[in-house]
């Protein structure tokens, strides 16, 4: 496979992704803001901003402009606009491989993005659309791509992807007044039906980031995430699994789910910050270890480049 069709796949699945996380982190938080003074609601759009990696600026920031830089900003591939657009022109430069089907979703989600009004009701209905749109998406791919290279690539860059936004989103939890609480925070991921079905009568904070973070059999926690990038990576590299050949990105990415799966703690949510910072880590250098091994690093494909 040519290597600039192989990094267009990977990066749409990392930006389709990132578009679905950046959604659900704004759709937890806007509500809970609304009810909160200007001032309060200033410093949580300055901190949300810092932790999706976007420079908020020297000026004051409203909601108003949290809503333009992570939703609506189409030129910044942090902002769900960004990343849907990012996904649609890495689709066109691998035309030759995606299937139509894929391609024809991706476009008209592109084209319906400003059909929306961006007032606060507007972004509520907006972020629902986006969750929607990215789901149909993520079914095509699965559904009409060949899982093949092609399909590994683009699930290996939705996987570190997803464990990414994962970690991002369970750091938000204290940025707001009074903290979200954790039945938010699993609606926010879609887990809560499987946190009750798996739990049972047991709930409380420990058990729900546990389950966010370190169940085996929810494809949105980080370490599903995580097994499904280092099964992806396994299958690029079948060599690798021979002892002594084994790659930076599968190693990388081994270290972290191993560490969290095998970590023994008895306060978790003290520990929380630093896991979530140790995994942010492990998928930015896993992308730099795939990017430098897989990818051409030209001039031409610089724009791709990571919001870290």
């Amino acid at each position: 496979m040519l290597s600039r069709i192989a990094e267009s796949l990977f990066w749409i699945g990392r930006y389709v992704e990132r578009a679905d996380g950046t959604a659900r982190i704004l759709d937890v938080h806007l509500e809970r803001m609304n009810n909160l003074p200007a001032t309060q609601q200033e410093q949580i759009s300055r901190d949300l901003l810092a932790l999706m990696g976007v420079p908020a600026g020297p000026g004051p920031v409203t909601r108003d402009n949290l809503l333009k830089t992570l939703a609506y900003d189409a030129r910044s591939p942090g902002s769900i606009a960004g990343s849907l657009s990012a996904a649609r022109e890495n689709a066109r430069r691998a035309r030759e491989t995606v299937s139509s089907s894929l391609w024809e979703g991706l476009n008209t989600t592109f084209y319906g993005i400003g059909k929306h009004h961006r007032d606060l009701v507007g972004a509520y209905g907006f972020c629902h659309w986006v969750l929607e749109r990215s789901a149909m998406v993520t079914g095509l791919a699965d559904s009409t791509v060949s899982h093949d290279e092609s399909w590994l690539f683009l699930k290996l860059g939705r996987s570190l992807e997803r464990a990414d936004m994962t970690a991002r989103m369970l750091s938000t939890r204290d940025l707001v007044s009074g903290g979200i609480s954790w039945v938010h925070m699993l609606r926010c991921a879609g887990a809560y039906e499987s946190f009750i079905r798996n739990r049972g009568g047991s709930s409380g904070d420990q058990n729900a980031a546990e389950f966010l973070l370190l169940d085996r059999l929810f494809p949105r926690s980080i370490v599903y995430a995580l097994h499904d990038a280092e099964k992806c990576l396994m299958k690029l590299e079948p060599a690798s699994q021979r002892v002594g050949f084994i790659d930076d990105a599968r190693r990388i990415v081994g270290q972290a789910r191993t560490f969290l799966e095998f970590h023994r703690t008895d306060n978790l949510l003290e520990e929380l910050p630093e896991h979530m910072g140790r995994v942010q880590k492990a998928v930015f250098q896993a992308s730099e270890a795939i990017s430098y091994k897989y990818f051409n690093q030209t001039k031409q494909l610089e724009w791709i480049g990571e919001v870290s």
